[in-house]
């Protein structure tokens, strides 16, 4: 069984313009990281020109679903019928996108099939983690 679960998602970026630009993004999920979600989005969709990743709580995710959740980097928030909007807060400034509610909720689904929700502990590998940290403390 994979360990790793990729969906592609069409997010709408909200600009000040009136019209919304729609851009292919990634969302990922790794067992190897079980509490963390990532949604990554191209290069042509970012002011830096290279493609962008932003990884965040999965259960941040789920629960913005419903109502609006986070205070940090990340928010989510339900938006109309089957929206749910993602605002990246950065110090250049905040990215807004919107996404189907239904394909996020599909995405979580899956997640849960591979490592469910409450049990992501069981998933984690505290020896290579702590390998690695003394690894790169040298």
């Amino acid at each position: 069984m994979s360990t790793v679960i990729e969906q592609g998602v069409r997010a709408r970026l909200v600009a000040s313009a009136p019209r919304m630009e729609s851009v292919a993004a990634t969302l990922r999920y790794d067992r190897g990281n079980p509490f963390a979600v990532q949604m990554a989005f191209p290069a042509r969709a970012t002011l830096e020109g290279v493609e962008v990743a932003w990884e965040f709580a999965r259960e941040l995710l789920v629960a913005g679903l419903d109502e609006p959740a986070g205070v940090g980097d990340v928010r989510v928030r339900p938006y109309g019928y089957d929206r749910t909007v993602v605002e990246f807060h950065a110090l250049e400034g905040v990215a807004m996108v919107h996404i189907r509610t239904s394909e996020v909720r599909r995405f979580l689904r899956r997640t849960q099939h591979l490592v469910p929700a409450g049990r992501e502990h069981e998933f984690l590998d505290l020896d290579q983690d702590l390998t690695e940290l003394l690894r790169d403390a040298c």
